[in-house]
């Protein structure tokens, strides 16, 4: 009961490395992060190499379900015509929901709990949009601060509010997935640990509770990865479309 719940987050270094200076020692979080690669890696590549048949397996039926179904996100919110970003979707899809299902194992480690992973995510997307932005529509792009139809009286009060609802897009986007996966594994950690430390026809209890919040979590796992793909086209949409 002493324990601290949020032991389970700790990272050891297991390879001490530096490079000019900088720490590249290696951890479990970046083991889990190359085995959620090798696995979205695996499964595909197992997928395309039994081909596309004309009565799907269970595993073609459940990959074309999830493939159409984020293409589904990108015709919604980004457009048929920009479906060239589907790739770059369904990769972020699939590599967060395998990080998140992994951390569900126990003795493995929730690589997004950790809020340099969730903020990294957040602000390569972030940077992406201002790029793309620009690339498409140059300075115009500025517009997106100015909602259409707005009173020109209203102007200097909309541009700051505008840019700091740009600006909190990767903050958003980073906490709600760090937030998410971190308190559902501290409550986790911290029933488990009271099943141990009380008496056995009271311990029963917090138990059960783990069981069931672990099943709850499987379905947060999908959850989150499925906000944070949403979002992610949500914003690239909005910087193509400007609107």
């Amino acid at each position: 009961m002493n324990e601290n719940p949020l032991h389970h987050f700790e990272l050891h270094p297991s390879v001490p490395l530096s490079l000019f200076g900088f720490d590249i020692s290696l951890n479990k979080a970046i083991y889990i992060m190359w085995l959620a690669l090798a696995i979205v890696f695996g499964l595909f590549l197992l997928i395309n190499k039994s081909g596309v048949r004309m009565v799907p397996s269970k595993m073609q039926s459940m990959a074309e379900m999830l493939l159409l179904f984020l293409r589904g996100l990108v015709d919604e919110f980004i457009g048929k015509e920009e479906r060239k970003f589907f790739p770059f979707v369904a990769a972020l899809f699939f590599f967060i929901l395998s990080c998140n299902m992994i951390g569900l194992v126990p003795g493995s480690y929730t690589i997004t709990s950790q809020i340099v992973v969730t903020g990294t995510f957040a602000l390569i997307i972030f940077v992406m949009t201002l790029f793309i932005g620009f690339g498409r529509h140059g300075l115009h792009f500025l517009g997106i601060l100015l909602p259409s139809g707005i009173p020109k009286v209203l102007i200097p009060l909309m541009i700051p509010i505008e840019i700091i609802s740009m600006l909190a897009r990767p903050f958003s986007l980073a906490v709600r997935l760090f937030a998410n996966m971190t308190a559902g594994h501290t409550v986790l950690a911290v029933l488990f640990g009271m099943s141990l430390a009380l008496p056995w026809f009271i311990g029963f209890l917090p138990f059960g509770f783990t069981v069931l919040i672990n099943g709850l979590e499987l379905m947060v796992a999908f959850i989150q990865a499925y906000i944070f793909t949403t979002l992610t086209c949500f914003y690239l949409g909005d910087v193509i479309k400007m609107h």
